[in-house]
């Protein structure tokens, strides 16, 4: 099957369905509706599942609310809220567990900079702990942050500048955090993944870094993604699935040019528009307009998120006055 750009396990898995009409092998999905959102558990349970949706095993947990773009002040509680419990249910089960939250991404690169600006508005604590000398403390967990920039800026592989930290500050769970890249318009900047297999930095604009994971970091690691980009080829592949059913619909399905493109397969379809737009630069990312308002919503959605997760004794308006 030819691959579509995205890094949602539940595209890939719709794109599989959409092709064979059946269920992929050793993958289970789970979805309930919520008031506000959409939240689907793609579980991935065996090898032969993981070979065809091409991740590894593991859940990989889609929170999907179309007010995520433009929130207000209660949609953005009721989503840090539904994050938060999700990833309560993933960290580790003990008290006081230490956590490394790593915001990747590019500072410069607003479409890229979701990473960054999480870490700027987590609370971290390990400091604290550090000071007074505490093993405990019955309000807040150790949490420390880096935005460890990327490896046009640094010349460092991400994964041994986060390596290095592990080795230092030995915690037990890392959270990382990166902007993703989705096959459809509708689901950027509407959509959290939480997954529990690690993460590769830059995939999803095809810049594939080293694997942040359990093998390579020794610790957990979850990541939690938001789409923020489309590719150009991927999105003119769907504008012209949705021209094909307005077409379908008129008296103009009888002419030639509904018949060409009705007797076009998906990739024969992709394959051409790749071709034809391999001139003007076939690698086009494209996103949004409002995009630096939208990375600062989606941004405070998830810091509030992990805030509320990683510090279940401490008043979230008392952690927003501190970040001020």
């Amino acid at each position: 099957m030819f691959k579509i750009r995205t890094d949602l396990a539940l595209e890939v898995r719709e794109l599989y369905h959409e092709k064979t009409k059946k269920e992929i092998p050793g993958v289970e999905v789970k979805r309930r509706e919520e008031e506000f959102a959409t939240i689907t558990n793609v579980t991935v349970l065996n090898e032969e599942g993981s070979k065809i949706i091409g991740k590894p095993k593991g859940s990989y947990i889609t929170i999907e609310a179309s007010g995520m773009k433009n929130p207000d002040a209660d949609l953005k509680d009721c989503l840090s809220q539904a994050l938060a419990k999700e990833l309560s249910n993933l960290v580790p089960k003990k008290d006081n567990f230490k956590t490394l939250i790593v915001g990747l991404g590019n500072w410069d690169i607003t479409p890229d900079a979701l990473g960054p600006q999480v870490v700027s508005k987590v609370f971290v604590t390990r400091h604290f702990f550090e000071a007074y000398k505490k093993s405990d403390d019955p309000t807040m967990r150790p949490v420390s942050a880096i935005s460890p920039g990327v490896m046009g800026t640094t010349g460092i592989e991400t994964v041994e500048i986060i390596r290095g930290v592990v080795e230092k500050t030995k915690p037990d769970l890392v959270i990382a955090i990166d902007a993703l890249a989705s096959r459809k318009m509708q689901r950027v900047h509407t959509t959290i993944q939480i997954s529990t297999t690690g993460i590769n930095p830059g995939a999803g604009i095809g810049n594939k870094r080293k694997e942040l994971s359990k093998n390579t970091l020794g610790v957990p690691v979850l990541a939690i993604g938001v789409p923020t980009v489309v590719d150009a080829a991927t999105l003119t592949n769907d504008t012209i699935k949705l021209v094909v059913d307005e077409l379908s619909n008129q008296a103009s399905k009888d002419s030639e040019f509904y018949k060409i493109l009705k007797g076009m397969n998906d990739e024969d379809q992709y394959g051409l528009i790749k071709e034809v737009l391999e001139p003007y630069g076939a690698n086009v990312i494209v996103t949004t307009k409002d995009i630096d308002m939208t990375i600062r919503n989606i941004s405070q959605i998830i810091a509030n998120a992990l805030n509320i997760a990683l510090h279940p004794g401490i008043d979230l308006k008392d952690v927003n006055r501190y970040l001020q």
